[in-house]
């Protein structure tokens, strides 16, 4: 079966590919609106994207970017995800890259721009906004700011709650808990000895409050030794700080600290999750010399890993040279790039292919 094509039939050319069992990315050329609006609702479970940036570099065949004034590049950028949205199943996640621009010295903020607009127009729900430092950056000969090197990655949803999402398969393995002597030890040699004297020499807790605290401190104790938490942290109403609020109207963990005279942080047995700070070098491993905006291959990984199904169906509607499809064909996703340039889709093949 040819997955590769760049003609107009663009739906049946779908079809076609979701009906074989291979994973060989399908590449569609064309403009992405107009290709994604002949493609059937509800068709992907992934989408991730970086679009050119606007009045930054000169694209092969032209395009988005190349506007006059930067408030047209963002409307024609509401018109695309308008179609991502309405192709994107309910339980998808789409993931936007996208760089910023200056104007006569004044930074615009059009990745917010966008952001905004997205959430306010056509009802995406942002969950996240990824710093991606670039840890090295291009030459700045400016005199009057800061060198520039990082850029935002959103991730959007259509709704608040029930879309998927794996945490553990981007979790780090957490160090494991031990017994020593027949103590317990958590991953960061938590033992309890010092919470226990806390407690004990606690001036402001009650009789009550401190039998309570022991017993819930030698249940989060058990709790490690079963392997059922990694690690965790007591929080001592007059010994620690409240973590994140001492308001009780939008704090839980104050309220318990208040009526209960403390509470626990409960480590994830898995390991942790990602921050949201991604150190990625953007270098050019893959030598596209004729595509001057490649997104590296590791910005891909962790969205993939956590918001696709393992069987789940990938888009990127600017996938330029293919990044996102061969990181996708890499993790064992199905996949569909587009993109305007004839060069770039023959690129894009080319990577792909050779992965087989």
């Amino acid at each position: 079966m040819a997955t590769n094509v760049a003609t107009r039939d663009f739906r049946e050319s779908l079809q076609r590919y979701l009906q074989d069992a291979g994973r060989q990315p399908l590449f569609l050329c064309g403009n992405a609106k107009d290709v994604l609006s002949v493609l059937p609702p509800d068709s992907f479970d992934f989408c991730m994207t970086s679009p050119p940036y606007w009045n930054k570099r000169q694209y092969a065949a032209g395009g988005i970017g190349l506007e006059e004034d930067y408030r047209q590049y963002i409307e024609n950028l509401m018109q695309v995800f308008a179609e991502v949205h309405r192709v994107l199943k309910e339980t998808g996640s789409f993931w936007l890259n996208i760089g910023d621009t200056y104007l006569d010295k004044r930074l615009l903020c059009i990745p917010w721009r966008v952001s905004i607009e997205m959430s306010e127009r056509q009802g995406w729900i942002l969950r996240n906004e990824v710093v991606w430092n670039k840890v090295k950056g291009g030459p700045d000969n400016s005199i009057d700011k800061l060198r520039n090197v990082h850029e935002p990655v959103f991730h959007f949803v259509k709704r608040a709650s029930g879309y998927f999402y794996n945490a553990d398969a981007v979790r780090t393995p957490a160090r494991k808990a031990r017994v020593l002597n027949g103590s317990v030890i958590s991953a960061t040699g938590v033992r309890g000895v010092r919470y226990r004297r806390q407690i004990e020499l606690s001036s402001v807790l009650t009789q009550h409050e401190k039998a309570c605290a022991m017993e819930e401190l030698d249940k989060m104790l058990d709790a490690i030794r079963a392997g059922h938490i990694a690690d965790f942290r007591m929080i001592i109403r007059g010994q620690q700080r409240t973590t994140h609020s001492n308001s009780e109207k939008v704090s839980g963990r104050a309220r318990d600290l208040v009526q209960k005279g403390f509470y626990f942080l409960r480590y994830h047995p898995n390991g942790s999750k990602p921050s949201d700070v991604w150190d990625i070098v953007p270098e050019d491993t893959q030598n596209r010399g004729d595509h001057f905006a490649p997104y590296p291959e590791d910005l891909c990984r962790i969205p993939i890993a956590a918001t696709c199904p393992d069987n789940g169906l990938v888009l990127d509607p600017f996938c330029g040279t293919g990044t996102t499809n061969l990181v996708a064909f890499e993790m064992g996703r199905k996949s569909v790039g587009v993109d305007l340039s004839p060069d770039y889709v023959r690129t894009a093949m080319m990577r792909c292919q050779r992965l087989l």
